[in-house]
């Protein structure tokens, strides 16, 4: 096989009706054992939640490098190729090493007959890759629930629940308390669970699954885990303070943009003085997790392209992969900020899965802001015509549809202007195929 026969099968994975998947998914402890249980080397985290998993696991990486260990990481879902679902020291594989891992697992599954699901696949492939780079320590991040995610087989015993949101309520429940349970419920007995900011709900949900093991240690935001906010006395931008059961770390810089990322910081340094707690890894020096927090990028939340080519336009582009109204509505401040930074027309270009509350996730943005509405090369992708149907009427007047995401980028720039701002949201496919449409390299 060679690196786009592995990208094809993959996609094929994902056709898999959902009564099937539940039977292949059962199959994942298995493979491991056929491949000799890589996963038994790992120590480290899952991350879970609604929102904020891929910011948390990539300050979680930066605060794991600063102790010196090399940190594998599984962000889900990929944003451009499938080898950014396998990194170490927060830099994807090559695809030669993602061929390799790959083509071993499916191999496995070959010889003893253990298919599995796209996640599944996905965490095998990893598992396999770290045990022959020799990483020990992984950040996974769960795709969709907690207790229905392939990672929670690694057998990670510090559990970070980001928060809790109505989300893929068709799969998880209709109500905070349910998704709550289905996100928690990964918790297993002995481990640790490390909890953000979550609705009233959602918390007694939790704690309620919470009660049910024995052994745990649990640190929850605005309890046991604390974090000030404070401008640096250069003004480049604000400092976190984050107190934990095991330490006080002062003057942390925070480099991704909107104010939510402070608790995703805090939650990231947290889990890793869990980890430390654990005996897991050293303990944090805050000069050199300084230095880490810094250098951390995470691509498609709130990425603010300055000089985006597209043809003849030039033009700022901001990408971002909110999926659900709560998302929308954390990063809108920071969407506003920079429209008005600018003296051009914002445009925005959306697109979502089916299912998605499409009129919930638009409404923190300004009506008056035209929207080019696309879709996906996703499976479930919704149709464009269908999505600009269920918008509020005066929303629907200002909008267009668009065949696919280099249209609809064409039809935004047109609609920008010179001076405008491009905003990508509603998918992270769609902020994938934006980067590859304006050349961007997968990062």
């Amino acid at each position: 096989m060679d690196y786009q026969d592995c990208a094809d099968r993959l996609t094929e994975l994902y056709g898999y009706r959902p009564e099937e998947r539940e039977a292949l998914f059962r199959n994942l402890p298995a493979l491991l054992g056929a491949l000799g249980h890589p996963e038994r080397e790992l120590r480290g985290m899952l991350v879970v939640g609604t929102n904020g998993k891929g910011s948390t696991s990539a300050f979680a990486v930066s605060a794991l490098t600063s102790t010196g260990a090399r940190a594998g990481s599984m962000p889900s879902p990929h944003l451009q190729e499938p080898r950014e679902r396998i990194r170490v020291n927060g830099v994807p594989v090559t695809r030669e090493e993602y061929t390799a891992a790959f083509t071993e697992v499916r191999e496995a599954i070959g010889r003893h007959g253990l298919p599995v699901t796209a996640s599944g696949m996905c965490s095998a492939t990893a598992a396999a890759h770290f045990r022959r780079a020799g990483v020990e320590l992984a950040v996974a991040e769960a795709s969709i629930g907690g207790r229905w995610a392939a990672a929670r087989f690694l057998d990670l015993d510090v559990k970070v629940v980001t928060g809790i949101a109505l989300d893929h309520t068709e799969l998880l429940g209709d109500s905070l308390a349910l998704i709550a349970e289905a996100k928690v419920g990964v918790v297993r007995d002995g481990e640790h669970a490390v909890l953000g900011r979550i609705p009233p709900e959602a918390a007694e949900a939790a704690e309620r699954m919470l009660a049910k093991r024995a052994g745990l240690s649990v640190w929850r935001m605005d309890q046991e885990i604390r974090y000030t906010v404070h401008p640096a006395p250069d003004a480049s931008g604000p400092l976190v303070d984050v107190t934990t059961p095991r330490a006080v770390h002062r003057g942390l810089p925070c480099p991704l943009p909107g104010a939510h990322q402070h608790h995703n910081l805090a939650l990231a340094v947290a889990a890793v003085d869990a980890l430390a707690d654990r005996g897991h890894v050293q303990d944090l020096d805050d000069e050199r997790l300084r230095r880490a927090l810094a250098a951390t990028r995470w691509p498609g939340r709130l990425e603010l392209l300055t000089e985006a080519r597209l043809d003849d336009w030039t033009g700022r582009v901001l990408l971002d992969g909110a999926t659900n109204p709560q998302g929308v509505a954390t990063v809108a401040p920071e969407i506003l900020r920079q429209a008005e930074r600018g003296s051009g027309r914002t445009v925005l270009v959306f697109a979502a899965m089916r299912g998605k509350d499409v009129d919930g996730m638009l409404a923190p943005l300004p009506e008056h802001w035209p929207v080019v509405i696309t879709r996906t090369g996703a499976a479930e992708a919704a149709d464009p015509d269908a999505l600009r149907a269920r918008l509020a009427p005066g929303r629907r007047t200002s909008s267009v549809t668009a065949p696919d995401a280099a249209a609809a980028l064409r039809r935004a720039a047109e609609l920008a202007g010179p001076d405008g701002l491009i905003v990508v949201l509603g998918s992270l496919r769609l902020v994938g195929e934006t980067r590859t449409a304006l050349g961007l390299p997968p990062a």
